[in-house]
């Protein structure tokens, strides 16, 4: 049960803590709420547990908004904000960030060319920048259970666009496992755990320690075994 040496993690092919970025857009109230491609709830808790991912992974994130310093968008919404509370915020006005000089700056400052990308809706605030990101190549990795758009067709007819244009669709638990990649890169796993145990509903039940009287963050799934 020997692992093999670990890749140079700013060479690897796959996503890593140290090649890629989280950038997430516009997750803010209007635009959670036209969402008609999944349910709203499920996208919010998505999103907020790929942020919180992002976190246990020390990854760079890039929140963006649009039109919230002019009055006519409230922010980011609360719980997702509130996971956030200190990554600064990029308001732009903007439907395409790539076209917004000081998050794009801010992007290109991370110095990771792996973009994992959140963005509402898929079909424009999603599309517009995974395609100039991958015109100046850059690998954008879309987080497709993340993300909506205003109706399934849109929503999937901007899925296609992007990945014939060279994105990398992946899921938030994809995204998870990519990074911890190893369980024995044991100071991220407490991390990734509880953080994937928090979200509740895709990894399904978790065991309960012995003699603890209480839930554990052990889940069952990923390779864990239960008793």
């Amino acid at each position: 049960m020997t692992s093999l040496p670990m890749r140079d993690p700013m060479k690897d092919h796959l996503l890593t803590p140290k090649n890629a970025a989280l950038v997430l857009i516009d997750y803010q109230p209007l635009q959670i709420y036209t969402v008609k491609s999944m349910d709203s709830g499920d996208l919010i808790n998505n999103v907020v547990t790929l942020a919180k991912l992002a976190k246990a992974f020390e990854l760079p994130i890039i929140l963006t908004t649009v039109n919230v310093s002019n009055g006519v968008n409230p922010d980011t919404i609360p719980q997702l904000k509130e996971v956030l509370s200190d990554v600064k915020s990029y308001d732009r006005t903007s439907i395409n960030t790539w076209e917004d000089k000081e998050t794009v700056a801010a992007i290109k400052a991370t110095g990771r060319r792996k973009l994992i990308m959140g963005a509402l809706w898929t079909e424009a605030c999603l599309l517009f920048p995974t395609l100039d990101a991958l015109k100046e190549g850059y690998e954008v990795y879309p987080v497709v259970d993340a993300l909506g758009g205003t109706t399934p067709i849109a929503h999937e007819t901007a899925l296609q666009r992007v990945s014939q244009a060279g994105a990398q669709l992946v899921t938030w638990n994809a995204v998870a496992c990519e990074l911890q990649r190893d369980w024995a890169r044991k100071e991220t796993v407490n991390g990734f755990l509880q953080t994937v145990v928090d979200q509740n509903t895709d990894w399904g039940w978790f065991e309960e320690l012995r003699g603890a009287g209480k839930r554990s963050a052990v889940p069952v799934a990923a390779g864990a075994r239960t008793r």
